[in-house]
């Protein structure tokens, strides 16, 4: 196991801290655990997301009510006029009265089921128009044999919208580790371009002060216009890079403002106060955390998922090769009279038994269309599993990766800070050598420069190491975890 210490929150050797410089710009502090939970609350781009769960969830809803009982009702009048074949002059008319209540309904392993009774009266010039009343009450199913038989055939739309709804969870919980990322990595771009504005005030400062010392010099006869010149020019230049430090900040303070879900981006006015806080040590061991990313990730769990997806939509396209054939039958009792009450006591009396069973089968002159089905379903099914073979490929690629960058950053860290400290010294000994008259303007201004700019790169390797552990955090699926976050189900 390699365990990487990771050196954070080392203070910039200034005589007035960061946080001090900012107060008199900056709004109420805002914490990073704030900035997460208002992201997690209002950012637009995880509200749109979180309509996908519950898209699933009524689409699941859907695929389930498909085995849902209906109660259904028929009420039909058929009149029918046919000729006498003894005079085709002559029409014989036949009037039919339908009524028909009944509970259907589908089972899970493909038995469909009409449960009720029905009515028929039927009259005409062959009877003189007398009511007649033919009456059932009983049941008639159908069972497929074959074709649209099992769990398989009858459940895969149920087991395709289980795997979306999971899926859309998973999503959602990507979606949350991607936005907590970016709220870390806006927080700590936000702490570097402070912390540059400040590098760059400071570097002002010194240069102003070089100006001062340098025209006090020239009016005492000890030095030379040029050299007043050489200082006031370098103030200029460094006014430029102070008005782009500033532009960067209100940028990256509006970036920030984004991701929480705000809707105003000043022009002017308030910042956000942010301050880093310092990350706990962080232990990167290779095997464990990428089995752990396998576990954790919720987008490799999707790419699992859309596997079973798929093998619902290869088990339902197999099952459609098959011809169909059918039981059918129904059981039940039957009345006929006169009298429609007559007739319905006979069923209810159970007087009359009827029942009738049989097969119907089906076979297509071609299977072109299942072929062609089930070939492309099993195809998908191999197509996701090598999928999900170059996704866990990129996971183990990214973690490490991911893991060499918190080594490289830790390392620029300690680098720079011993750069600045030498650079910083260096300049204290020139500006002595300086007002000794044993140095030039020129060598003290490239000085300057030079620990500006290494100043700078301390800062940004601080945040580049702040990138890498978020980063590290986010390509582990521990980002949540990390920030102790508990997402709410959907609905």
């Amino acid at each position: 196991m390699l365990r990487f210490v990771i050196a954070v929150g080392l203070a910039l050797l200034a005589s007035r801290s960061f946080a001090e410089e900012l107060a008199a710009v900056a709004s109420p502090r805002l914490t990073l655990d704030d900035a997460i939970h208002r992201a997690l609350a209002g950012n637009k781009s995880l509200k749109v997301e979180a309509f996908s769960r519950s898209i699933a969830r009524a689409n699941l809803l859907t695929a389930a009510g498909r085995f849902d009982p209906s109660l259904n009702f028929r009420r039909s009048y058929a009149e029918n006029g046919s000729p006498v074949s003894s005079g085709p002059i002559v029409t014989q008319l036949t009037q039919t009265d339908d009524y028909s209540l009944s509970l259907d309904g589908l089972m899970p392993w493909g038995l469909s089921y009409s449960l009720g009774g029905s009515a028929e009266n039927r009259r005409g010039t062959f009877n003189r128009f007398a009511d007649n009343y033919s009456t059932f009450g009983g049941i008639a199913v159908t069972q497929p044999l074959l074709r649209g038989f099992g769990f398989g055939a009858n459940l895969a739309g149920v087991r395709i919208a289980k795997a979306d709804r999971a899926i859309s969870d998973s999503a959602f919980r990507q979606s949350a580790i991607l936005t907590v990322t970016r709220v870390v990595v806006a927080y700590s771009d936000l702490v570097f371009a402070n912390e540059n504005l400040l590098i760059a005030r400071r570097a002002r400062e010194l240069v102003d002060s070089l100006v001062e010392s340098n025209e006090r010099r020239f009016k005492a006869g000890s030095m030379s216009e040029n050299d007043v010149l050489q200082a006031r020019a370098q103030a200029a230049q460094r006014g430029e890079a102070i008005l782009f430090a500033e532009r960067a900040v209100r940028d990256t303070d509006n970036a920030l403002r984004q991701l929480i879900g705000e809707d105003a981006f000043p022009l002017s006015g308030p910042l956000l106060a942010v301050e880093m806080p310092v990350p706990a040590d962080m232990m990167v061991n290779a095997a464990d955390d990428l089995k752990a990313a396998y576990e954790l990730r919720p987008d490799y769990q999707s790419a699992r998922l859309g596997i079973t997806r798929r093998r619902a939509t290869d088990s339902l396209a197999r099952n459609q090769l098959l011809p169909r054939v059918d039981a059918v039958g129904s059981y039940g009792y039957s009345g006929l009279d006169r009298d429609f009450a007559a007739s319905r006591r006979m069923v209810s009396n159970e007087d009359n038994r009827s029942y009738s069973a049989g097969v119907v089968v089906s076979v297509p002159l071609t299977f072109a269309e299942g072929r062609g089905r089930a070939r492309a379903a099993r195809f998908e099914v191999r197509q996701a599993e090598a999928d999900l073979e170059r996704f866990a490929q990129e996971i183990a690629l990214g973690l490490a990766n991911a893991a060499g960058q918190i080594e490289t950053t830790r390392q620029r860290v300690v680098a720079t800070r011993r750069a600045y400290e030498l650079a910083n010294q260096a300049l204290d000994g020139e500006q002595k050598k300086l007002q000794a008259g044993t140095t030039t303007t020129f060598v003290v201004l490239n000085l300057q420069t030079s620990l500006t700019s290494i100043e700078s790169n301390f800062s940004r390797a601080r945040a580049d190491q702040r990138r890498a552990l978020a980063n590290y955090e986010r390509e582990r699926g521990t980002t949540l975890v990390r920030y102790q976050i508990e997402l709410k189900p959907g609905n």
